[in-house]
C-alpha cells in the first residue's frame, strides 16, 4: 500500500517551494546589494515581501497543471457529498 498524496497537497508544497526559491533569490541579492535592503530591522519583511510578488505569478504560470488536477479533485468530492446528501434525504423522506 503506497501514500499518494492529494492534488491540493502536492500543490500546496510546489507552491511552498516557489515562494522559498524566491525568498533565497532575492535575499542573495539583497546581501550582494543588487537591490536595496530594507530600512533598519524591516530586511526580512521587505524580502518576503518581494519574494511573495515574485513568487505568485511564478506558481501562477508554472503550477497550472496542478491548480487544475486539484480543481478536478474538489470537484469530484463535492459531487461525492451531494450524492450522500441526496441518499441520505431520499431516505429521510421514505420513512
Amino acid at each position: 500500500m503506497s501514500f499518494t498524496p492529494s492534488a491540493a497537497f502536492r500543490y500546496t508544497l510546489m507552491r511552498l517551494g516557489i515562494f522559498v526559491g524566491s525568498f533565497l533569490a532575492i535575499w542573495g541579492l539583497v546581501y550582494f546589494r543588487v537591490l536595496p535592503s530594507g530600512l533598519g530591522s524591516a530586511n526580512l519583511f521587505w524580502v518576503m515581501l518581494l519574494a511573495l510578488v515574485v513568487s505568485a505569478p511564478l506558481s501562477w504560470v508554472m503550477l497550472r497543471k496542478q491548480r487544475d488536477a486539484m480543481a478536478v479533485e474538489v470537484a469530484e468530492r463535492v459531487d461525492r457529498a451531494k450524492e450522500r446528501l441526496a441518499a441520505n434525504q431520499s431516505q429521510e423522506d421514505g420513512v
